[in-house]
């Protein structure tokens, strides 16, 4: 903890070994985070950066109160978002109604033991919009009344696209169930 204090207190005089440090201690687990809500490494990677930017810009303003690393996954999931906004636009965009998912027999996958890889893989194929919602909703806890207000929808569209992105999830999963089968036959 008084190791901790030293190096905060370093990096908001801008000590660029005390931020070095502090950054190898915490990017793993927050690319973790930022991989999550993006479709590449490369883009989580420029969310990683952008976000210990502001981590640094915005040190001044850590009080203690929380944990650190909750305090940096708050800035990261935030830049996340921020990002997810900003390109919006510049992303082919799926019309909701487009998706036909089957109902998935949960029967035919429950007993596969899927990896964290395999899992990744599923919710990172996700549409933005479910993805963002899913991980916000189902990994970080937040609530839809949250969620539609950091994103800027309707309650019931992240209730929706949360649903919809299970069911998708469901179905990619008893997609990879069968394929194991088949190869294992």
């Amino acid at each position: 903890m008084k190791l901790e204090k030293e190096i905060l207190r370093r990096c908001t005089k801008h000590d660029r070994k005390a931020q070095k440090i502090l950054y190898d201690h915490f990017a793993p687990a927050m690319l973790g985070i930022c991989v999550r809500f993006t479709g590449s490494r490369e883009e989580a990677e420029d969310i990683l950066q952008e976000g210990f930017v502001k981590v640094f810009t915005k040190l001044d303003d850590f009080e203690g109160r929380s944990s650190l690393y909750g305090w940096i996954r708050k800035i990261m999931i935030n830049t996340a978002i921020t990002h997810y906004h900003r390109n919006l636009k510049h992303k082919y965009h799926f019309d909701i109604d487009d998706f036909r998912e089957k109902d998935g027999d949960a029967r035919e996958w429950e007993g596969s033991a899927f990896t964290k890889e395999e899992l990744q893989n599923v919710i990172a194929s996700l549409p933005p919009g479910y993805r963002m919602v899913f991980n916000l909703y189902a990994v970080d806890g937040y609530k839809h009344r949250e969620i539609a207000k950091k994103l800027g929808i309707d309650i019931n569209t992240s209730k929706s696209q949360y649903s919809r992105a299970r069911r998708l999830i469901q179905t990619k999963l008893t997609a990879l169930a069968a394929e194991r089968i088949k190869k294992n036959g």
